[in-house]
């Protein structure tokens, strides 16, 4: 079963946020969305669940969260009520965007906030090249590496966040075997319910 969640477009954006204003006001769009794997990965494996329920995609430069590329180059793929938020509180251009407003963090559970520290803490400082060599290193990318030789994008599982990197890679959070299916299991039932509400 595939797990297919609802993209939340109000925590996506104020992710965004939350990391061009630890940058200083401007990010480069691609750190900014590796970061936000980093954050959605640790989130996953800790939490049970990811913070922007996004779609992700292997693409050569590492996984992609499909929903938030979109409101970080405020692309026309943005539905009327999507590009209204995320122009509130974000001004992109070519390659970088930058904060408007301060981050709404009222979006955001606790567990969501500790994630994005997370990942600004342990990743924030690297460039985004360094980011996409890192990414480059999980297995939920390695996966689909030999497809992008002839595709531009191949669609990632969230469970397969919950598999370890090799060797001494951060891992954004240790889980055992039994904690990796229980999360799974959790998963596949949310997306059971969203499914149900839709």
């Amino acid at each position: 079963m595939c797990v297919h969640l609802k993209f939340n477009y109000q925590k996506a954006t104020q992710a965004l946020n939350f990391f061009a204003t630890k940058e200083g006001g401007e990010i480069e769009k691609l750190k900014a969305l590796k970061l936000i794997f980093f954050a959605d990965k640790y989130h996953l494996r800790k939490f049970g669940r990811p913070i922007t329920n996004d779609e992700y995609y292997a693409m050569k430069l590492g996984p992609v969260a499909s929903g938030v590329k979109d409101i970080a180059e405020n692309s026309s793929f943005l539905d009327e009520k999507e590009e209204l938020y995320s122009t509130q509180f974000l001004n992109s251009n070519r390659l970088c965007f930058s904060s408007k407003r301060e981050v709404d963090s009222k979006v955001f559970s606790r567990s969501d906030i500790e994630a994005l520290e997370f990942a600004w803490e342990k990743f924030g400082h690297f460039d985004k090249y360094r980011l996409c060599d890192l990414t480059h290193l999980y297995p939920e990318w390695q996966k689909h590496e030999s497809a992008l030789d002839r595709l531009t994008r191949v669609k990632m599982s969230f469970e397969d966040f919950l598999a370890d990197p090799v060797g001494d890679v951060e891992k954004c959070y240790v889980l055992n075997d039994e904690q990796k299916q229980d999360i799974e299991d959790h998963l596949k039932n949310l997306s059971k319910l969203e499914a149900q509400w839709a």
